[in-house]
């Protein structure tokens, strides 16, 4: 199993279609056996995806492509034994609780970060979702 963390700049983002990628998302990565999170708002997503590798890497690849995204900047890929989330086809989480400001984001904070802080980010979430 495959877990993947990327960045992007989301071009053009709304609630309309922040809704369209989270509903083909939870329609589409239980089929592929993908579960993951996304951190959301007008100046970054940050996503952690995991399952297969094959499907990781397709879907990793679509994302690249996809024009709602700009800047896309793989941050880890790593074989895992376990998945972070396991019960959530598309976990998402908007800006109440993100973990850098806006500026921090722009000054290459994330890209600083290293593996280690991007995933205790993520694993956060796991807290708030079993309360």
């Amino acid at each position: 199993m495959k877990q993947l963390i990327y960045r992007s700049q989301p071009f053009g983002y709304d609630k309309a279609m922040l809704a369209g990628i989270l509903l083909a998302a939870r329609r589409n990565n239980p089929r592929d056996a993908i579960t993951g999170a996304l951190i959301c708002r007008q100046d970054l997503y940050l996503q952690l995806i995991e399952g297969p590798e094959a499907a990781i890497d397709a879907l990793f690849a679509r994302i690249a492509e996809d024009d709602r995204h700009n800047d896309v900047r793989l941050l880890l890929d790593t074989p895992v034994d376990r998945r972070l989330f396991p019960d959530w086809a598309m976990l998402d989480d908007e800006p109440d609780s993100l973990f850098w400001s806006p500026d921090q984001v722009a000054a290459g904070a994330i890209e600083r970060a290293g593996p280690l802080a991007l995933v205790a980010a993520f694993t956060r979430l796991t807290g708030r979702t079993e309360r």
